[in-house]
């Protein structure tokens, strides 16, 4: 009994930020607390806590990168714009987008972002990125090859490799991606985000001081350490198409929130699509063919750069667009072009 009534007030004092106590109990979560600070206090340290000691690097800097793809230096003025082509949030939101944390379901992830008025993209959010532990998994080596090898198990390698080959731009400085960190470390997860029951909650926090490997290994059975991607080829029946099973609205949905998300207005592509009848007959009959511009094609293979034109198209894995919503694009297109 003496040698816990001095080890553990010294453990808590550790944990001031995340933790609070009530009387001689276990320390409480705090829904507020970020997931990977109290992961970091249990010992489970990913490798990635920023370096606060880089000059001017701040979370400001960082969130102005990610959105903006430039940020303003200290002293005035802009740095120079990391791509030419995208940012980051082309490709990312930086909400939370999926209602189950554990499982990716397209299906879901397109009806939650609805509700949240966010797009539906092809990558994954980056919102508790940080709490991740694999990056770039499943086919994107396939896609990227040995470039995946320095990004599949650190958060600043896949920082830098989105940077250059996915955003088609220029590596970070060390003060810019430290900044980077800094935002994303901002932007995690909550134990409020988790879905803990009252029984799972009270389980962690009787581990939270005498075993904190436990403690860690249960709050992160509650969300995804990595996104599976799958890469799948293109329907090859596209002429022979079920068009009596497909969910126009869900179609729509599809295509307002994410094919619109970058060809409206050519907003990252030097294709502009919009809802005009002209712009539906021309995707329903390049639907058919097997170029660039059929749906089954760019969705699946992506559109990928040519000489003089670094901008591309990435491809959506099966987990961030399915059969059945491919399915459903399709329907509304065709709907559309018939009106």
């Amino acid at each position: 009994m003496k040698l816990r009534v001095l080890v553990v007030p010294i453990i808590l004092l550790l944990l001031p930020s995340i933790f609070s106590l009530k009387s001689e109990e276990a320390p409480k979560l705090k829904d507020n607390s970020k997931v990977s600070q109290v992961l970091f206090k249990l010992g489970d340290d990913p490798g990635w806590y920023p370096d606060y000691k880089i000059k001017n690097a701040s979370s400001k800097v960082g969130e102005e990168i990610f959105t903006k793809g430039f940020a303003t230096k200290p002293r005035g003025g802009s740095t120079k714009i990391q791509s030419k082509h995208f940012v980051c949030t082309s490709c990312h939101n930086i909400e939370r987008e999926d209602p189950d944390l554990t499982v990716s379901d397209p299906q879901a992830r397109l009806d939650y972002t609805l509700e949240k008025g966010m797009p539906f993209l092809q990558g994954t959010s980056l919102y508790g990125a940080v709490s991740r532990r694999t990056f770039y998994n499943g086919d994107y080596e396939l896609k990227y090859g040995k470039l995946v090898e320095p990004a599949r198990n650190d958060l600043r390698g896949a920082i830098q490799l989105c940077a250059v080959e996915c955003a088609q731009g220029r590596e970070l400085k060390d003060w810019e991606l430290e900044s980077v960190l800094m935002y994303l470390w901002s932007i995690d997860l909550t134990i409020g985000d988790l879905g803990l029951t009252n029984i799972e909650k009270a389980n962690i926090e009787e581990l939270l001081v005498d075993e904190p490997e436990s403690a860690a290994d249960l709050i992160k059975s509650k969300y995804l350490l990595g996104s599976p991607a799958t890469f799948v080829k293109p329907d090859k029946e596209r002429n022979e198409y079920n068009k009596m099973i497909a969910d126009v609205a869900n179609g729509e949905n599809i295509y307002l929130n994410s094919c619109l998300h970058c060809h409206e207005n050519g907003r990252y592509s030097y294709f502009s699509l919009d809802t005009s009848k002209l712009s539906m007959k021309f995707l329903q009959r390049k639907s058919k063919t097997y170029g660039d511009h059929s749906i089954y094609q760019a969705v699946r293979y992506g559109i990928y750069s040519t000489s003089g034109r670094r901008s591309y198209m990435p491809q959506y894995p099966i987990e961030k667009m399915s059969e059945e919503q491919l399915l459903d694009l399709r329907g509304y297109i065709d709907y559309k072009a018939s009106q």
